[in-house]
């Protein structure tokens, strides 16, 4: 027996919605998919994370599912078909790299590889409208500050170094200060929300991944708190039990132990 190819899995998905299909499949909409897309994005992620092919085929699969299913709620409203996205993706590709199919010379680093790409969105996005236009809002936040400031760095705003984007998140923290000494939750907020984006920045000088560096610390302070939780349970204890000076004692043996 063959194996399924692409175009089995697209008959596949438009059994499911048409007549006699699943009545959960047919139910489902562009917006209803939203959650699930964003779950299998960040599923494909874990898997590249854990190191972990097998588990990322799979998740890529999951992924590519969602792709089709989309296409296939398209091609019923007769907006596009999942050929058209593949035809999309194809020109797109073959356009953004001319130094490959075009014969443009002189793009021979990855750095100018990237440099070239930046330049060709900046022409097919067009002089008309604002040099942010097309960074998505449902972009996770730190994925989209840093592109926000990506490209109105390209448009001329920016800082001249690092130390300046630093100093900036000093007086952001030092605004932040006396919003929490005002105990004005709004402020709090607006204040919480520029310090966010300072760092952001300072990351992006950097050369950092905001975001990934958000994850690898959210799965280093998980490490470290799960060895302080065995820690309290080695000596019969439960957290709420011990005192502050306990705890930070227990907390430092916790980061030696679990890195």
């Amino acid at each position: 027996m063959s194996r399924p190819t692409f175009e089995d899995l697209v008959r596949v998905m438009a059994a499911l919605r048409g007549p006699g299909g699943c009545p959960w499949d047919r139910q489902q909409t562009h917006t209803s998919l939203r959650p699930y897309l964003l779950e299998e994005a960040y599923e494909v992620l874990d898997a590249i994370e854990a190191d972990d092919p097998d588990r990322l085929r799979e998740e890529l699969g999951d992924l590519l599912l969602q792709v089709v299913f989309h296409a296939q709620i398209a091609a019923e409203r007769g907006q596009f078909t999942v050929d058209d996205v593949v035809a999309t993706i194809h020109d797109k590709l073959v356009r953004r790299h001319p130094h490959v199919f075009g014969g443009v010379q002189g793009v021979d680093t990855p750095e100018q590889v990237k440099e070239r790409w930046e330049a060709l969105k900046r022409a097919e996005r067009g002089s008309a409208g604002s040099a942010l236009d097309g960074v998505p809002s449902s972009l996770p936040a730190l994925v989209r500050a840093q592109k926000l400031y990506h490209r109105a760095s390209q448009a001329g705003f920016e800082w001249p170094d690092a130390r300046s984007a630093l100093e900036k998140v000093h007086e952001e923290l030092a605004e932040l200060d006396e919003a929490v000494a005002s105990r004005d939750p709004a402020a709090v907020h607006e204040e919480v929300g520029d310090v966010l984006m300072t760092v952001a920045k300072v990351a992006a000088f950097a050369g950092v991944d905001a975001e990934q560096a958000l994850r690898d610390a959210c799965g280093k302070f998980t490490r470290r708190f799960r060895s302080l939780e065995r820690l309290v349970a080695e000596r019969g204890q439960r957290m709420e039990q011990l005192t502050l000076p306990e705890l930070e004692h227990l907390w430092r043996e916790a980061k030696h132990s679990a890195g």
